[in-house]
């Protein structure tokens, strides 16, 4: 909250640093999932333990002390921990498949403090293999939760949600299932047909979104968890974190991009500037939140795939997602539904979360 409150006065100042960062630590992995932007190389992109700490140190010299991490699977870094235990005062949340995550690596956490394990869980047993490219993949998820909660960590779960598993995630039951082994809070989000695999059979139609919504909103007040999502605001207008400016991405080999599917940049954090240089003076990320907002409330990647390329060529942005067919892949990609469905906006029901969207997420004025 007061991460965000300091943006607030810079944004009136018409100064920019974003409030939280997701940081991609490495672009390894040990599943293959469908939809996923990151592809494996060789040799592997990480951020190496020097740059993550550089970067951790100067967001919180402006204030920003709350991280996203990911991957690839972020606890495939073996410098990982190493760095965030530098960082005491900073918390982390750790997007991880769960699978690695054993009864020593979640006392290690606990050790730490300042990690909350994000846990994917993609549906049932055969959905989450044929989803995630694994086998075993849920069994295996299943008990790094159960690790994670015998430590007594601060532990959540994130689904993609897509017509394969919206059945089975988007009910009362699997929420309660959640509350039963003590999770504290799960974020739903929705599936994007992107990357080498995109699957885009498995987007879900305008109607399935508004359905997801619906249940978002009326599961708050019935459950004893946090239900978390990034799309909507207080009053159920669709919105876009990158186009807000309230966070960014920085990719494993330092590219600093609008949000992680999106792996375009025309800057990096490797090249000599400052963070806040890179912040305040990025041409490329001041275009795209200018675009994102004025085409869509939604997902501009999701809903104007075309122009989003268009404007690719004309900043000259170079692919950063290490496989360099990131320019091919984003011109066969068809419009799709996002969250954006104007008309039929649902507005919190619960007070506590429509106070919160309202005073510590999201908006700033990006939409007009």
């Amino acid at each position: 909250m007061q991460a965000v409150r300091r943006f607030q006065k810079r944004v009136k100042k018409g100064k920019y640093f974003p409030a939280f960062l997701f940081l991609s630590v490495t672009n390894n992995c040990n599943l293959r999932c469908q939809g996923c932007w990151v592809t494996p190389t060789k040799p592997v992109q990480e951020l190496d333990v020097k740059t993550l700490d550089r970067i951790i140190t100067e967001c919180k010299d402006k204030g920003s002390y709350f991280f996203g991490i990911l991957g690839g699977e972020p606890l495939l870094h073996k410098g990982l921990f190493e760095c965030l235990e530098k960082h005491p005062d900073c918390y982390f949340l750790l997007f991880t498949n769960g699978t690695l995550i054993t009864d020593t690596l979640a006392g290690e956490m606990n050790r730490l403090g300042n990690i909350s394990p994000l846990i994917s869980i993609e549906g049932n047993e055969a959905v989450s293999d044929c989803r995630r490219g694994g086998h075993r993949v849920f069994s295996r998820t299943m008990q790094g939760i159960q690790h994670c909660r015998k430590h007594g960590l601060i532990t959540g779960v994130a689904t993609s949600v897509c017509k394969s598993n919206i059945n089975d995630l988007v009910t009362e039951d699997f929420v309660k299932n959640l509350t039963d082994i003590g999770v504290h809070y799960l974020w739903y989000y929705i599936y994007r047909p992107v990357g080498p695999n995109p699957s885009p059979e498995l987007v879900l139609s305008q109607d399935e979104v508004i359905r997801l919504r619906r249940f978002i909103v009326d599961i708050r007040n019935r459950v004893p968890l946090l239900v978390v999502d990034a799309y909507w605001d207080h009053q159920g207008q669709a919105l876009c974190p990158a186009a807000t400016g309230i966070s960014h991405h920085i990719g494993p080999g330092g590219d600093v991009e609008p949000c992680p599917p999106i792996q375009f940049a025309r800057d990096s954090v490797l090249n000599g500037k400052t963070l806040s240089d890179v912040f305040t003076q990025s041409e490329f990320l001041d275009s795209f939140r200018h675009l994102a907002s004025r085409t869509t409330r939604g997902c501009i990647l999701m809903e104007r795939p075309d122009l989003l390329k268009s404007f690719v060529q004309e900043t000259q942005a170079w692919d950063s997602s290490g496989r360099r067919t990131a320019l091919k892949e984003l011109s066969s990609m068809d419009i799709c539904p996002s969250h954006h469905v104007k008309g039929k906006e649902i507005a919190e029901a619960s007070w506590p979360y429509r106070f919160a969207k309202k005073h510590w997420f999201f908006g700033f004025g990006a939409y007009g």
